[in-house]
């Protein structure tokens, strides 16, 4: 099922992770992990399912889910809410910071210590542990602030 020599030494790094906390690793775990290896990198359970079916069509969504909380409950897996959208998921090893736009829904992908000092306040001044990965800052993209003739903070139209 491998792709690639990168792919497949990832691909076991992943499962020896996963093995090591206590995980099993059966065929559609496999299957819903080379998704995720071979996907685009943020990608939704249904996306994941349809990713999943073109190898192996007897895994259903239901598995896809299943696979996904067990892989999230290891800490392996996480997911992050992108605006009003369903949930998208990545790998532990890939975590990131999002904006997404409300509007075109164009997603970027922010530095990695954008918000240490916030998280060190909130630590320090309220013993609030923020993790800054579980959730987009949501707002206006640049491209689509200047469609609109304002300043990228505009709030979105009402749905």
């Amino acid at each position: 099922m491998a792709t690639g020599g990168g792919r497949s030494e990832r691909e076991e790094q992943v499962l020896a992770r996963l093995r090591a906390r206590g995980g099993r690793v059966t065929g559609a775990r496999r299957a819903v992990l080379a998704g995720l290896l071979d996907g685009p990198g943020h990608v939704s359970a249904e996306e994941l399912a349809e990713v999943v079916r073109r190898s192996q069509p007897e895994v259903h969504l239901s598995t896809v889910y299943r696979a996904l909380e067990a892989f999230e409950a290891l800490g392996v897996v996480t997911h992050v809410h992108l605006g009003h959208g369903r949930a998208i998921y990545h790998l532990t090893d890939q975590l990131q910071h999002h904006a997404a736009c409300e509007r075109c829904g164009a997603v970027i992908h922010l530095p990695d210590g954008l918000f240490a000092d916030v998280a060190e306040r909130l630590e320090g001044d309220f013993g609030f542990h923020l993790d800054t990965h579980h959730f987009a800052l949501v707002g206006t993209c640049e491209r689509c602030a200047h469609e609109a003739g304002g300043p990228a903070s505009v709030s979105a139209p009402p749905r």
